[in-house]
């Protein structure tokens, strides 16, 4: 199992965290939120979220509060640097990944190339 180094490859902003913990008390107390990337998207390449009881060996593992969130090694190439958000607004909520390596994105925010 990897940890986080003194600086983070992946942060969680605190809004972040309390949701993915509020989400996984109501779905059965789920151990993480997996945030991957995947080939897809407008873009080239794009994000998927969800709730993992399975830990693999190398993902790496980011505690904030009770939140925690495993990252698979080849989708933390492409996420390193990154801050994962959590946004209410009047049009709805959303988590949001602020990606330092993302050199353009679609509209809609879940889709992004790199150089």
């Amino acid at each position: 199992m990897n940890t986080m180094p003194d600086i983070a490859p992946f942060r969680l902003t605190d809004s972040a965290a309390r949701r993915i913990a509020e989400i996984a008390a109501a779905e059965g107390g789920a151990k993480a939120l997996r945030v991957a990337v995947l080939a897809g998207g407008c873009s080239g390449f794009q994000y998927r979220f969800e709730l993992d009881d399975a830990q693999a060996e190398d993902d790496l593992v980011i505690e904030h509060g009770a939140a925690r969130v495993f990252i698979d090694p080849a989708s933390l190439d492409l996420l390193a640097g990154s801050e994962l958000d959590y946004a209410e607004a009047l049009m709805g909520s959303h988590f949001a990944v602020r990606n330092p390596n993302a050199s353009s994105a679609c509209g809609c925010g879940t889709s992004f190339a790199v150089e």
